[in-house]
């Protein structure tokens, strides 16, 4: 069990200790610490709240509410709702901040308090690390009786959501309704359940199965959308003889499909096939992480645009975004950034554009998928105790590859001619991630076979 204290947010196990796990003690005071950033900010005390289907999410968010209600701030809470509707509904509202209940792809024992500037973006380097200070000072004053702020429900946002995504000029209701899709969707126990088949009817597709679709939070399987935990959908897609199977996380800003015979169509082409779509219609750049599929940058130079590598993370990838006026950015796990609508991942729209893009190709899911670079990425991560030291062991893999282009800009990536490998501690869970690419699957997979060894090898090397 753990607690993560990063600029991106706070996220942590329920339950235990307080200061190891994200306890009721450790929610009222990180907040307390986001509060005190806004207001210092201005006089803007509106924030938006909304959360996941989480067992916890109902306890957090009465802690949330009430710690801000404390301060002074005036809440508007979305409830049941996705990550990138909060973002929007931060815009809208015109608020000074927003914070998401999800701890995203994590199992059911997570929850994580993410933080978001009046833009409805995540916070930068600077202003996490000032809620990081503040939050270990306990020096808050907080509202007097008659300074107490309110607490406002709003389950609207979703479909203001919806209207914005069916306003975007890409998206064409239309040539989706002729096509009849049949459409399965794995809405893993959490709000996908509400947003997904909402959207889809919006798009005009009639024909709609969910799996998993109480909201529980108790995940009928691990939620993050990796091959190994879509079986059942993909199952069920071949089943139904459905168009497609759609696959999100609890927080629906991660997105993958599942083609009409059961295989995958490939997270880290959720990106590649929209962007493909946008550039053939809008002339631009491109922005993913240094973890992504050169299949973006293929696809972008056929477009004649010029694609830019940025470091993970979703905050890092809008920032490169912004200095390169990219048309379309996000990340390869499935996380789509359409900056008309907002600079924030946001499966919803990635939903509307490739479902715009299929029917106006007119084959099938397999074919489209097919249309593409054919690239493997292989991912894997390596679970670190606390004694590990990260920073000296990236060092005995860079003297070790020193022969090897290196890039240190995030991590460390490895380059081999035409192959790559990627190392990053994650800011979400206590792991190094380890992702490889080649245009051959088992040399991707035999490239991070050889680094996983090399560090626990090292590992060993310095217990001993």
């Amino acid at each position: 069990m753990a607690l993560i204290k990063s600029i991106s947010g706070i996220r942590g196990t329920i339950g235990g200790t307080q200061g190891k796990n994200l306890t009721p003690i450790d929610v009222v005071k990180f907040t307390t610490a986001y509060g005190a950033c806004v207001a210092k900010q201005g006089d803007n005390k509106k924030i938006v709240i909304g959360r996941d289907g989480r067992i916890s999410g109902g306890i957090v968010r009465d802690l949330v509410a009430a710690t801000l209600q404390s301060m002074g701030c005036h809440v508007i809470d979305l409830g049941l709702s996705t990550t990138p509707t909060v973002e929007m509904a931060v815009k809208m509202e015109n608020a000074g901040g927003g914070i998401i209940l999800t701890a995203s792809h994590n199992p059911k024992e997570w929850n994580a308090l993410k933080l978001l500037n009046k833009d409805g973006e995540f916070l930068n380097g600077e202003e996490g690390q000032w809620i990081l200070d503040y939050a270990e000072k306990n020096e808050t004053n907080y509202a007097e009786i008659n300074k107490i702020g309110t607490v406002t429900t709003d389950d609207t946002y979703i479909q203001k959501h919806i209207d914005a995504i069916l306003a975007h000029p890409l998206v064409d209701v239309a040539s989706i309704k002729k096509m009849n899709f049949k459409v399965v969707v794995d809405a893993v126990n959490s709000t996908g359940a509400i947003s997904v088949p909402q959207v889809l009817h919006a798009l005009g597709v009639t024909d709609v199965t969910v799996i998993n679709e109480e909201v529980t939070g108790r995940f009928a399987h691990n939620p993050e959308p990796l091959p190994e935990n879509l079986i059942e959908l993909c199952s069920v897609v071949k089943k139904k003889n459905a168009t497609l199977g759609i696959a999100v996380d609890p927080d629906v800003d991660r997105l993958c499909f599942v083609c009409e015979d059961g295989s995958l169509f490939g997270e880290e082409y959720t990106l590649v096939a929209i962007a493909d779509y946008i550039l053939s219609h809008k002339k631009g750049n491109t922005v993913s992480n240094l973890s992504s599929t050169r299949a973006l940058k293929d696809v972008t130079e056929k477009h004649g645009g010029q694609y830019y590598p940025s470091a993970v993370g979703e905050v890092n990838v809008v920032r490169k975004m912004k200095e390169v006026n990219a048309v379309i950015g996000g990340e390869g796990n499935g996380g789509v950034i359409v900056p008309e609508l907002h600079y924030g991942r946001d499966a919803l729209i990635g939903i509307a554009l490739f479902l715009t893009h299929l029917a106006r190709f007119g084959k099938s899911v397999k074919a489209l998928r097919a249309s593409y670079p054919n690239y493997f990425i292989s991912k894997n991560k390596i679970e670190l105790g606390e004694e590990v030291n990260v920073k000296q062991i990236f060092e005995e893999i860079k003297k070790k590859y020193k022969k090897q282009p290196i890039n240190t800009e995030d991590g460390l990536r490895i380059d081999f001619d035409n192959d790559w490998v990627h190392l990053r501690t994650s800011n979400t869970e206590p792991i190094i991630r380890i992702y490889s690419e080649s245009g051959s699957e088992t040399t991707a997979n035999n490239i991070a076979k050889r680094i996983m060894a090399d560090i626990k090898e090292m590992m060993l090397m310095k217990a001993e």
